[in-house]
């Protein structure tokens, strides 16, 4: 008897166990189940609203595809334009160009050529006769009440007479 109760509670235990694992199973089963990448886990849409998608996406399209053309033809108009003024440039350089060889004049050759001196500017009379004197040019200044800085650029730019050479 003793060894028929101890089977009875053996078994007893095993359905104990049993059942406890039978509970873990199907309290933790939802977990362990994989998720399908195929199935998406947002409802569906009915006939109807992918219907209305599909719609919208194509209006979408045309408003992009109308306004695509619009773009490309304003960029057309204003290439046009800018070359439109890049041959008038064009043609204005030429011009300009043109008129620069027609009216350029020779170079203006250096006073020490064997051309006739330039006549002394009468304004300047004074301080050439000063300075034919041997006056310097700050003493040119003093007497004349001008600054001393004109009457050394005066100076400078005399040109040579025949009398003084």
């Amino acid at each position: 008897m003793i060894r028929l109760l101890a089977a009875t509670e053996t078994m007893q235990w095993i359905v104990y166990a049993v059942g406890a694992l039978t509970i873990v199973y199907v309290v933790l089963r939802p977990s362990f189940r994989k998720k399908d990448p195929l199935n998406p886990s947002t409802p569906k849409l009915g006939m109807a609203q992918q219907r209305s998608v599909e719609r919208e996406m194509s209006n979408l399209l045309v408003e992009l595809s109308d306004m695509a053309r619009q773009i490309t033809g304003q960029l057309d108009t204003r290439a046009a334009k800018l070359e439109a003024l890049m041959q008038e440039a064009d043609k204005k350089i030429a011009e300009l160009k043109r008129l620069d060889t027609i009216h350029h004049e020779p170079e203006i050759k250096p006073l020490e050529s064997k051309s006739a001196p330039l006549p002394a500017d009468a304004r300047y009379s004074a301080i050439y006769d000063l300075a034919d004197a041997g006056h310097s040019a700050q003493e040119i200044a003093q007497q004349l009440d001008r600054p001393h800085g004109e009457v050394e650029l005066i100076l400078a730019l005399r040109v040579p007479s025949e009398s003084q050479s």
